[in-house]
């Protein structure tokens, strides 16, 4: 007897695969997010999937090559793969997932060594880095030395992202936990050879001090950068005194002032701020110093994590919610953002204390501050969902040092935290003494991206790639210089009487943020005036001497000079 093959009938196929996935089903438990969470313990098989099924038409969705209209890079300084792991599971458990960190659907790794400055190894690998050299290389897309702000390792200025992006017309902005002068807010608006060259009066300044000739300090260099947004800690330096130049005398907030910012000092202040422009930029400084934490700070000891678990408690010095840094994100966000079409923006966001706690082995400090900076996440992402054309990066500088280990270590601070799970999580920190500061490590670290030219995160890249793929992304034109190169003057009277006043006014000059003017013959100094959206303006008193006068204007940044005439009767 001839016997039908199992397959030739297309129905009993059908049924026969039906009958193959009953009897699966009943015998093998597929997990999905919901039933991992809620259905399953962790011991159960599959219990502690994270998966919720075949992620290939996801992350295909996920890829967009178009360019971005806006760019926001949220910085955790000192964010290592390991304090992401402390800090998510204390705050949600080993199962549990940063609704922000956790939530960008492209990742990678990239590395962040720096380079040593001279001696015979010039040029070469210095394997563990600070803040000032990644930030540098995030920032100008150029390796740097440890200490360098926005400068190679032969102390040349790199242009910023900051800077280019204002030369190309987009907004910018700029917001910290930090005070604003630390090393990452600096990196986006000054170019100095030492990090901790803040004010006006710091020695370490050196040749960079206007006095010196140099381009002053960061807070000097940060007003004239003049991003559209500037909201952070760090106010004690603004009240310093301007020892050189054309506000010599005045302090830096007063300079602020004259130079057109809104100076803001509170939440009620910043909170009637309506809007931010290059004609009215905003300057929040909310605290002396930087912002306090979270979380109250405890004290990993030698054997600390043999002692009895504690669980985080809130630090009643911690600012309003409204100058938290999500909330402070947002504002940014509402300020930067260009309703009427156009060009968009760039913002910079730092999380800057989980550093400033794992260096003072404080778990409870560098958790919360983790927190602070996956709620800043969650109010970045909504925006760039909401809006379809915003480029999202989150990462870190450089790694640190906590760890989480099994059992107390006989030599090294620990601490024990009670966590979300009721279980206890020993964090331990090996890289100082008591009372000493626990030191960076040298390892790659994560980054992740949503929106267009996120794509660009993925694998093993560079610190300097992230650089290029935001300016990529945003297509900036890094050839600034050129962007003078249509600037136009004009004179508002060609002749005039002696002591009347001369008015001269430029536009054009996009790729300068600054423009000097001088007199000739005479050589009469006239100073600098800021750019604003391209354009400035002179006023003078014309010479008592009649005859014909010449006044030259130089872009500052771009070197492009224009040259007007006027006679004097």
């Amino acid at each position: 007897m001839t016997r039908t093959p199992l397959f030739r009938s297309p129905s009993r196929r059908r049924r026969v695969f039906a009958i193959g996935a009953i009897i699966a089903a009943a015998t093998i438990v597929v997990p999905t997010a919901a039933n991992a969470a809620v259905n399953l313990a962790l011991s159960d098989n599959g219990g502690a999937v994270r998966n919720t099924g075949d992620k290939t038409q996801e992350v295909r969705s996920a890829i967009n090559g178009n360019a971005a209209k806006n760019v926001i890079l949220l910085i955790g300084d000192g964010m290592g793969d390991s304090e992401i792991t402390v800090a998510r599971d204390y705050q949600y458990g080993a199962a549990g997932r940063f609704p922000g960190i956790d939530a960008l659907p492209l990742t990678g790794q990239y590395t962040t060594y720096s380079l040593y400055k001279d001696g015979v190894n010039k040029g070469k690998p210095d394997y563990v880095p600070d803040s000032a050299a990644t930030g540098s290389a995030w920032s100008t897309g150029t390796k740097t030395y440890d200490n360098a702000i926005s400068v190679d390792i032969n102390g040349k200025p790199q242009q910023t992202l900051i800077e280019i992006a204002k030369a190309n017309g987009f907004k910018t902005g700029n917001v910290s936990t930090a005070e604003i002068q630390d090393a990452t807010p600096a990196v986006e608006v000054a170019h100095v050879a030492s990090r901790s060259c803040y004010g006006p009066d710091t020695v370490a300044c050196g040749a960079d001090a206007l006095a010196a000739g140099g381009l002053g300090s960061i807070s000097e260099q940060l007003i004239g950068t003049r991003p559209d947004v500037t909201l952070g800690g760090g106010s004690t330096t603004f009240e310093q005194t301007a020892k050189a130049g054309q506000w010599q005398g005045k302090t830096l907030f007063q300079q602020a002032k004259d130079r057109g910012y809104q100076v803001v000092t509170d939440a009620a202040g910043l909170k009637n701020v309506r809007a931010a422009d290059q004609t009215s930029p905003v300057l929040g400084l909310f605290t002396p110093g930087n912002f306090p934490t979270r979380y109250a700070p405890t004290t990993a000891t030698i054997g600390g994590a043999d002692a009895a678990p504690v669980t985080c408690q809130p630090n009643p010095d911690r600012l309003s919610t409204d100058l938290s840094l999500a909330s402070l994100t947002t504002k940014a966000i509402s300020l930067l953002q260009n309703k009427q079409g156009g060009k968009g923006f760039f913002l910079q966001v730092e999380g800057a204390s989980i550093d400033k706690r794992d260096h003072s082995a404080d778990a409870c400090g560098q958790i919360g501050e983790t927190v602070d900076l996956d709620e800043a996440v969650q109010a970045a992402l909504a925006f760039a969902k909401k809006d379809g054309n915003t480029l999202v990066i989150v990462t870190a500088d450089h790694a640190h040092t906590s760890q989480i280990v099994d059992s107390t270590p006989p030599t090294s601070l620990s601490t024990a935290l009670t966590t979300k799970d009721g279980t206890t999580l020993k964090v331990s920190y090996g890289t100082s003494a008591a009372g000493g500061s626990q030191q960076h490590t040298g390892t790659q670290l994560r980054i992740a991206g949503f929106g267009p030219g996120a794509a660009n995160v993925v694998g093993l890249t560079d610190q300097t790639d992230n650089f290029f793929t935001m300016a990529n992304a945003l297509r900036l034109d890094r050839n600034t210089a050129a962007l003078s190169n249509q600037a136009r003057a004009s004179v508002a009277r060609g002749t005039v009487r002696a002591g009347d006043t001369v008015t001269v006014s430029a536009k054009r000059f996009t790729g300068d943020r600054q423009v000097s003017a001088t007199v000739r013959p005479g050589a009469i100094d006239l100073g600098q005036k800021d750019v604003i959206d391209g354009a400035l303006e002179f006023s003078f008193d014309a010479p008592t001497k009649a005859g014909s006068y010449s006044v030259t204007l130089t872009g500052a940044q771009s070197g492009h000079t224009e040259t007007v005439t006027f006679s004097v009767r």
